[in-house]
């Protein structure tokens, strides 16, 4: 177990440094860079002249090391992490991008874990529920379920519940995790009802997707444990029905929901951050959009980073869970 878990680590490790190249990479890729936008944003808005603009662009490509070559720029920004603990600096906010995303990183994990625990669990069991149920009414109707769910865009369920919130019910501080009365109150439960009473939208719209995904795949695999040999044998050795569910049929059928887990969670994150744009919260998903918008580079290298590595963690994580739950995993 301890040599499968060193051999999974070492290939995190490559995979890590080829995410961090990947990212840096890709969010070069647009033309111009954040002088370009400020340059923009001098002659649009301040009045500036051409030539005063272009004068003002290249003292901030000087100041923060944009005139420099790509690779340059890359060997900077890994070596501030390593050295000096420091991801950047925002051309935008004027602030360690560190800070920044210690700000908001904690609220959006808070609700991705959230939604990611919401749509295990309602998944999970819908589809231990409907499985021995084949075609009957409850199977059809989380197949439909499950089908619109999947298909339809978290942004647009993001619009219709905005609406309905501001126009139906009239509800204020919608884009803040509080009423103005818990923003700087103790926690108390009083709070964190208040706070479930804000971040409810984003923990629907983020885990209604996981849950019909969850439920499709584990019904799917339920399905076919159950026309197995050895739940047969089980069942004429006269065992009763919750027995081989529960102790043969749902833990061999756990074995994709379990390698989903790997990916869960930044999946949950696009959720939350296509809900958090829409209804402008304070955490990571508008931050990354307008990082963007800007061209602020390390907000955005840092973010499609800390997306990769939870990818390659979960990976891990998932596999060593896969390898306890069947030890024939373990040798391969």
């Amino acid at each position: 177990m301890l040599n499968y878990i060193l051999r999974r680590l070492f290939i995190a490790i490559f995979l890590l440094i080829g995410v961090g190249i990947v990212s840096f990479v890709v969010i070069q890729l647009p033309p111009g860079d954040f002088a370009s936008t400020y340059k923009q944003y001098l002659i649009n808005q301040a009045g500036m002249t051409e030539d005063q603009a272009d004068k003002a662009a290249q003292l901030v490509r000087e100041r923060y090391d944009l005139d420099k070559p790509v690779p340059v720029q890359f060997f900077l920004w890994i070596k501030g992490m390593v050295t000096e603990g420091k991801f950047g600096y925002s051309f935008a906010y004027r602030r360690d991008v560190g800070e920044i995303i210690a700000e908001r990183l904690p609220k959006t994990l808070l609700l991705a874990l959230l939604a990611h625990s919401i749509s295990t669990l309602f998944g999970v069991g819908l589809g231990i529920f409907v499985a021995p149920r084949k075609y009957s009414f409850w199977d059809n109707v989380s197949s439909i379920f499950a089908f619109v769910f999947t298909s339809v865009p978290r942004f647009s369920i993001a619009l219709v519940i905005l609406y309905i919130l501001v126009f139906t019910f009239d509800q204020p501080s919608i884009v803040s995790f509080f009423s103005p009365e818990y923003v700087i109150a103790p926690w108390t439960w009083g709070r964190v009802v208040d706070m479930f009473k804000h971040i409810w939208p984003v923990l629907v719209i983020a885990g209604l997707g996981g849950v019909a995904r969850n439920m499709r795949v584990m019904r799917g695999n339920l399905l076919d444990v159950l026309g197995a040999q050895y739940v047969s044998t089980a069942r004429a050795k006269g065992l009763r029905e919750s027995v081989v569910m529960n102790k043969h049929a749902v833990p061999n059928a756990l074995h994709p929901i379990v390698a989903y887990q790997g990916t869960v969670l930044p999946y949950m994150m696009q959720g939350e951050m296509e809900a958090a744009i829409v209804l402008n919260l304070p955490t990571m998903g508008p931050l990354f959009y307008s990082s963007l918008v800007t061209q602020d580079i390390y907000i955005s290298g840092c973010f499609l980073l800390m997306y990769g590595v939870l990818i390659v963690l979960g990976n891990l994580l998932a596999d060593i869970f896969l390898a306890v739950l069947d030890p024939r995993i373990r040798y391969s």
